[in-house]
Order: structure tokens, then sequence, then C-alpha cells
């Protein structure tokens, strides 16, 4: 068994608790009547089971595996639950199931697993199969993604520094194309920088990027300034290799399926607020009064898998070391992978 270490008892106790939620929602074993379920019992430690049931259920959430990967995820899982389990036991033992910062974190728990279950379950009931005619409108409107399709090579440089300092960094780009002259520039001006190189295709890029980078021609550089620095990228080169309509159907129809969902949770969370009766309390009625006059609050929340893609890179503040190149376009297009 791995060795665990925590940098305080409160670190300890968060971790406990976590432990301790998995246990308590995913149905460790024990009925009310005290009876076990009847199901197949895969091991048991210190007599409590850990049935199959729980095994296939971990690995389920490991995507579609063949059967012999799956041989080997599954007595990885087990082994896994195994040192969970003995853990959890430990936790009981202390009685960390009655602190109070671990029952809120259990509750907390709670709650997102249930709001996520709720979305998750009355969206993908109203969610139809894209159809062929949305296939290929997606698929014409986005000639960069397929017909035009690039595969890129970049050099990247990440840098931190000074408002003062990236105002003049962006006037040195606009006078150069050549990324070696930027670094002599940056190492005379004592500005810290990562470079990198990296390829990437066209569906692995930032979607609100992807226009803008489909225009760049081999040897363009381009300057994107964020909080606390900014990012140099030069296309090194770039070769042409289209995706065919056939090959892109089950990446376009992915992509239409979380599109439309993001939707329909987005909706039905509206409507749940226009239906229901939010009261304001304390200190919080002035935030509340605050809202726009549409009803809705500044930052209106949406689920994760509607976030956007941030631009290039932002590297961390003068006093933190500059974030490493490439990082942001890693971020590809969601749901297009």
């Amino acid at each position: 068994m791995s060795r665990f270490l925590f940098p305080s008892k409160r670190a300890a106790r968060r971790y406990a608790c976590l432990l301790i939620a998995a246990a308590a929602l995913s149905a460790c074993g024990k009925s009310g009547g005290g009876k076990e379920p009847a199901t197949q019992v895969a091991v048991k430690v210190n007599g409590d089971e850990i049935s199959v049931h729980q095994v296939n259920q971990a690995l389920g959430r490991a995507g579609p595996l063949s059967a012999e990967q799956s041989a080997a995820a599954g007595k990885k899982v087990l082994e896994q639950l195994i040192d969970q389990q003995l853990l959890i036991q430990k936790s009981l033992e202390k009685k960390l199931d009655r602190d109070p910062e671990v029952l809120s974190a259990i509750e907390a728990s709670r709650r997102q697993i249930l709001s996520q279950a709720y979305l998750e379950r009355s969206v993908a009931a109203g969610v139809a199969k894209p159809g062929p005619e949305d296939i290929k409108k997606f698929y014409a409107a986005h000639p960069e993604l397929f017909a035009q399709r690039r595969v890129y090579r970049f050099q990247e440089l990440s840098i931190a520094g000074a408002p003062a300092q990236l105002a003049e960094l962006r006037e040195q780009v606009g006078k150069t194309k050549n990324l070696n002259e930027i670094t002599v520039w940056l190492q005379a001006h004592q500005m810290r920088y990562n470079a990198s190189m990296s390829v990437r295709a066209a569906e692995q890029l930032p979607q609100e990027l992807l226009p803008r980078i489909a225009q760049m021609k081999d040897g363009d550089i381009g300057f994107n300034e964020a909080a606390g620095g900014a990012t140099v990228v030069q296309l090194a080169a770039s070769q042409t290799i289209p995706m065919g309509e056939q090959e892109a159907t089950p990446f376009i129809e992915r992509f239409l399926l979380n599109q439309k969902r993001t939707e329909m949770a987005s909706g039905e969370l509206k409507q749940l607020r226009e239906s229901a009766k939010v009261e304001y309390m304390g200190d919080f009625v002035k935030s509340a009064a605050a809202k726009p006059a549409d009803g809705k609050a500044a930052a209106d929340p949406k689920p994760a898998a509607a976030a956007e893609a941030k631009p290039v890179s932002q590297p961390a503040a003068d006093k933190a070391e500059p974030k490493s190149a490439g990082a942001d376009i890693d971020k590809g297009v969601s749901g297009l992978r």
C-alpha cells in the first residue's frame, strides 16, 4: 500500500471525509436491516465486503476497455478499493464521520452528486441524436476543422512581466518576424520566459483562437497578453491534412450532443430559478439587488461543460515562474477530440 503524507491535520481530515463520503454515496455494503444485498463479493476487508458491482462501477468510469485491459484494470481497481476501505475503517474508528468539517464536506458532495444527476438525467432524456443534415451543415460551416484542416507546429514563448514591460514587448514583436530576436530582447531586459515547441491539429486548438490561427502563414508571429504575462507564438510550419465528412461524423455528433446538452441544462436551470422563491438574507440582500434588470445574476451559473477555453497562455504573476509554454494550446475544442 502506498504511503499517504498530509501537510496538516486539517488536510488529513479533508482526505478522510472524501473517503467517508465515497463510502456513503456508493453503498459500501450493508442495508438498513444489517443483511448484505444479494450480490457477488469480490473481497472482504476486516469483515467489510467489497462487491463485484463496486469494482465494475469503478471500471465503468474508465471508459471502453478491451477484455485484456479490463482484467488488468480490474485488479488495480480492486486493490485501490481495498486501500480505500482500510482508510475508511480507520476514519470511522476515530469517529471522523462525526467531525463537523467532515459532515459538511459529505453534505457538499451529496448536493453536488444529486444536482448533477438530475441535470444529466433530465437533459439526456430530451436530447436527440444529430441528423445527417445537422452534421453536413456543421461540417460545411467549419472548413478550418475539416475540409481545410491543418496540423500546426508551433514555437512558443510564455513570458511573465509587468504591464510596462509587456507593452514594450508587444511593440518589439511588431518589428520582427524572428523568434530568436525576441528571446535576445527578453534576455537583455531580464524578463523570465519558458520556450517550447509543440504540434497540434486544428481540432486540438481552442475554438475561439482557431479562426485567427487558420489565417496565419508559416513564419507568422502572434502576440497575446493576459494577466501577469504574455505569449508569443510563431507558426514554424503547417501541413494541410483534410478530414472527410464520414471520418468527421462521430466527432461532430459528440460535439453537437454536448452543445445541446449544455443549452438544455442552462435552460432547465433558468426555468427552475424563475419558478422558485429565492429569498436572500443578511449581507446577501445587497448583492441580490445589484443583479441586472433581467433577473440574472452578474455571473450566471453554467454547467462546467459550457466553460470556454481561455486565449493563449496566461503565465503566473511576476513573482511566479512563467507558465509552461504550450499549456493553453493543449486545450482542444470541447467534444471534438
